[in-house]
């Protein structure tokens, strides 16, 4: 659990530990880029263009650009202005200022809230840039740095993440109440001091002071908003308050959209905020509901294309679930020697002889409690009849109630149908889930959605009889949970092999 009086406590302080905080970058595009600057062929556009991949130099190179502006000289809203002023030979010494290391050592959350901005970044340009053609520049690079300020804060600390995460998303906890506990104050009056402190593009310091102070407008907009079926009426509202209606259409609000839409949609698509979302951009496009999630879920793919394939997550590959899925999961964690021993103590019984079960039923729920206990937080185990028509769900923990009644027909699944040809394991990652999602029944997958599975057939005098599907809660498999579910796969095995030996 995370000590609050390990973090500043007050917005003076937060400030003053942020201001000074470097955001590290990847060796691979820090020497990306450094080659590109010292190439004398490269034109502005082209390099503002490239930092997109390097995100902590954009920031780095915006504020120090704002920074130096005089009384006289307008705020820098774009890169390519950025560069500009400051010129080749500083933006080189800003890149090689900040700290390098390969893509994978980067904090994990630090590299999560990157890729969020960049969906936002994406979005932005596919719902907005295109209507506001001549306000392109502000709008890509304010809805890209316009969650910079928790950047920041996710490079000093990326605990905070994860502790976000399950409390507010998973166990739905007021997010002001874990705000105030975790750092003392607002999560976003400290995004919005930071960002007029570093001089940010207007339009993000305007989306701050919004949802800081100015919430009204919000709300207003937000309730006119659920009635997207009746433009019409909608309509009627808003020229009926000259005030809302004027705030409404300006462009600065599209930053703040496109974040809204790729931060909800890092929890779920179909989530009451992400809902409210896409209503309230529905509103700004003057655009039915349903043209504004197909646009959403189109420039979601296209921005997960333009990423490398990584262990984090992007919201296009939700997509791909049953809609009702979830890719966060409650950690449930246990005291470690507590586990250990009940391990054993299930194993022992799987391996004793005689077998010490009189019925398949007390032999699963054995088998059941020894794959919790290895480290596994859901588990289901389907036995297979004797013809491999039919799986039938025997045992199950962690998953919805639907799982008990559970019943596959497993030709109609290819992944189905070779494990139970034969004894095999297969272990679902994100290097290897989009070749295998599709071949899973969609009532399995809505089960366990996650990128990380074990699925592992288990046979009994030379045929497959069960197949268990087990996951640590949606989480990456550690090694020794790999490890444990292997020895209790054997514990298993032998069990059936002793209880099917019974009596002869």
């Amino acid at each position: 659990m995370l000590k609050p009086a390990s973090y500043p406590r007050t917005l003076t302080d937060w400030l003053k530990q942020l201001d000074s905080q470097l955001l590290p970058a990847s060796s691979d595009s820090q020497q990306k880029l450094r080659r590109a600057l010292a190439d004398s062929n490269r034109s502005m556009r082209e390099l503002a263009d490239l930092m997109q991949s390097c995100p902590a130099l954009a920031l780095s190179v915006l504020r120090e650009a704002n920074r130096k502006s005089s009384g006289l000289s307008e705020q820098t809203e774009s890169l390519e202005a950025a560069i500009s002023r400051l010129g080749i030979k500083r933006t080189e010494q800003l890149l090689n200022a900040l700290p390098a290391m390969p893509e994978q050592e980067l904090p994990k959350a630090l590299r999560q809230i990157l890729l969020i901005s960049q969906h936002a970044s994406h979005q932005a340009n596919g719902l907005f840039a295109g209507r506001l053609a001549r306000l392109w520049q502000e709008i890509h690079w304010g809805s890209l740095l316009f969650l910079a300020p928790i950047w920041t804060l996710l490079a000093a600390h990326p605990e905070l993440f994860e502790v976000w995460e399950q409390r507010v998303l998973v166990k739905g906890e007021a997010a002001s109440k874990v705000e105030q506990e975790l750092l003392g104050v607002p999560l976003l009056k400290l995004c919005l001091a930071l960002s007029e402190q570093w001089h940010l593009p207007e339009w993000v310091i305007q989306g701050y002071r919004l949802l800081v102070s100015d919430r009204r407008l919000l709300v207003k907009a937000l309730h006119i908003a659920r009635d997207n079926e009746h433009p019409l009426h909608q309509q009627q509202i808003l020229d009926a308050d000259s005030n809302l209606r004027r705030w409404l259409t300006q462009p600065a609000n599209s930053i703040l959209l496109a974040n809204g839409l790729a931060l909800s949609a890092h929890y779920a698509w179909n989530s009451p905020h992400s809902l409210r979302w896409q209503r309230l951009t529905g509103l700004f496009l003057q655009l039915p509901l349903d043209n504004v999630q197909q646009l959403l879920h189109q420039n979601a793919v296209s921005s997960a294309r333009q990423m490398p394939s990584t262990d984090l997550w992007h919201p296009a590959e939700a997509l791909l679930w049953p809609w009702q899925a979830r890719h966060l999961q409650a950690i449930v964690e246990q005291p470690k020697s507590t586990v250990i021993s009940e391990w054993r103590q299930q194993c022992a019984q799987l391996l004793a002889q005689p077998s010490a079960f009189s019925n398949v039923l007390q032999l699963t729920a054995c088998a059941n409690q020894a794959i919790q206990a290895c480290g596994m937080q859901r588990v289901l185990i389907l036995l297979a009849d004797r013809n491999h028509t039919r799986l039938m769900a025997q045992q199950q923990s962690g998953l919805d109630k639907a799982a008990a009644s559970l019943s596959l027909d497993p030709q109609q699944s290819q992944v189905l149908r070779r494990l139970l040809s034969a004894p095999a394991q297969l272990k679902l990652s994100p290097a290897n889930i989009a070749q295998f999602s599709a071949m899973l029944p969609g009532s399995l997958k809505s089960l366990f959605p996650s990128e990380h599975l074990l699925i592992r057939s288990i046979a009994s005098n030379n045929r497959v009889v069960m197949l268990i599907f087990a996951d640590q809660g949606g989480r990456a498999l550690s090694d020794a949970g790999m490890q444990g579910f292997g020895k209790t796969m054997q514990c298993i095995e032998r069990a059936l092999t002793s209880f099917a030996n019974r009596g002869r």
